[in-house]
């Protein structure tokens, strides 16, 4: 049962919808991690990694109501079933247990970075697709990418030479 006709043709439509569902998969996955890691962590700086993942998931979970409701719009059903993200998330995940304030760092910058590589196929794939697609991609990419940065920066330790 089709409820909502897409403006898109088919051939678009199957590239833009499998690219709308792999990102809410990654994007609802991504939030998951954020909160199983941010209720694992521990270790020196716990506190502000703590907050930075309420951040991310707190982006992620807007984001993926956003790409849901894009796909919606052209009359592709959303599917955020936890059964769909359990078979499809192909991305890093927590282990088990507590979590180092370090481990949860690479975790989290992995997982991101391969969530943007995977977006950037899908900007490239929607580019002619659907234009309007492509251009919401982009924007979760821009603030992936700002989350992937600021826990990179956290692999660094400061330079006290300076």
């Amino acid at each position: 049962m089709t409820v909502v006709k897409s403006t898109l043709p088919e051939e678009a439509l199957g590239v833009t919808g499998t690219a709308l569902q792999e990102t809410l998969v990654d994007l609802l996955g991504l939030s998951l991690i954020g909160k199983q890691a941010h209720w694992n962590v521990v270790g020196p700086r716990f506190r502000s990694i703590h907050l930075q993942l309420d951040e991310v998931v707190a982006a992620t979970r807007e984001h993926s109501d956003t790409v849901a409701e894009r796909a919606a719009a052209l009359g592709v059903s959303p599917d955020g079933r936890p059964e769909t993200i359990a078979a499809t998330f192909a991305l890093p995940g927590a282990k088990d247990g507590w979590l180092r304030d370090t481990e949860v760092v690479e975790l989290m910058v992995s997982a991101l970075e391969a969530a943007i590589t995977r977006l950037r196929e899908r900007i490239e794939a929607t580019e002619k697709a659907d234009p309007v697609t492509q251009d919401l991609l982009i924007s979760v990419t821009a603030d992936l990418e700002k989350q992937r940065w600021m826990f990179e920066a956290e692999n660094h330790p400061r330079d006290d030479a300076s």
